[in-house]
């Protein structure tokens, strides 16, 4: 077997997890992370996924349901729980950029703060006219960052890749900057989505385990939380050593943000619109892990009352 990519464990860990469009994928039983043979990959080089014209006419609807939808909501829990002021917000791999336009409708007098960045963008006509959307990677923004988001980017990553991304996400970020990360890890896949890894479509190469981006991240000065209840998110902060883990942690940090990030969502030009979706966005996931955890914990309980196995 091979390597694991991930965290360089020896093949020894690694086992065949499953086949998908002819491409293996492994399972690391170290960091618990699935990649595909990218070798396989390279070899099919035709069949490889191509970020044209093609690729975004089938996803830009996808793009612009998300951006205006689930990542306006993603962005203001990001403002309740970053912990320093945020004054420049990044979203990384914003492919046509439609986050702009959405967040620039719902926050109209901060419209200005929000920036994005696209490797590999759809044609002209086709993307935002924002003019803080930038072509080129992380480092092509004139400004250091406090915030952002990043969704559905990594999985299309190699290892190197994403730890080459995070290390010029570090050049560009204030100390305290929060990002949210969203991405289908292992759990997600087995128990959910078991189509999510799709080497030839979506381009979807690896199911990173938090565990393993605890190991990329920190290599670079992020410490990474993981979101209860949300097996296909996590935080990442930089040159932020605390951490409040599990729901009561992050339940606090809602209930006590930033006096200015609160001001900005509450006063934005769109009334207190995206203060609520941040708090009961962020909250419906929290409370349905601590009430799952209870159950757990109750029937565990009864097992052992009953003499039986948990």
């Amino acid at each position: 077997m091979p390597a694991c990519p991930v965290c360089r464990g020896d093949g020894a860990q690694v086992t065949v997890f499953r086949l998908v469009d002819a491409i293996r994928y492994f399972e690391c039983g170290d960091c618990g992370s699935l990649f595909a043979d990218f070798d396989a990959i390279e070899a099919q080089e035709a069949r490889a996924v191509r970020y044209d014209h093609r690729y975004w006419a089938d996803e830009l609807g996808a793009a612009r349901a998300r951006s205006f939808g689930a990542s306006i909501v993603r962005c203001a829990e990001v403002f309740l729980y970053a912990r320093t002021p945020i004054r420049h917000f990044l979203d990384i791999g914003s492919g046509p950029g439609f986050f702009l336009d959405a967040v620039s409708q719902v926050m109209p007098r901060f419209a200005s703060m929000f920036y994005a960045v696209e490797m590999f963008p759809p044609p002209q006509g086709m993307r935002t006219a924002h003019p803080n959307f930038y072509v080129g990677d992380v480092t092509s923004t004139p400004v250091k960052f406090d915030a952002g988001l990043c969704i559905e980017v990594i999985e299309h990553l190699r290892p190197e890749q994403l730890s080459r991304l995070i290390e010029q996400l570090a050049t560009v970020s204030s100390p305290g900057a929060l990002y949210y990360f969203n991405s289908g890890q292992p759990d997600y896949v087995k128990t959910e989505d078991g189509a999510y890894l799709d080497p030839m479509g979506r381009g979807h190469i690896v199911s990173y385990s938090v565990p393993a981006l605890r190991r990329l991240f920190s290599a670079h000065g992020f410490t990474v939380t993981a979101l209860p209840g949300r097996h296909w998110a996590f935080l990442a902060e930089f040159a932020e050593p605390r951490s409040e883990e599990g729901v009561d942690g992050l339940l606090n940090r809602l209930w006590s943000p930033h006096p200015d990030n609160l001001s900005k969502l509450k006063d934005n030009g769109f009334g207190e619109l995206m203060y609520t979706i941040g708090l009961e966005g962020a909250r419906c996931y929290l409370e349905a892990a601590s009430a799952q955890e209870r159950t757990r914990w109750a029937l565990s309980l009864q097992a052992q009352i009953e003499g039986r196995p948990a």
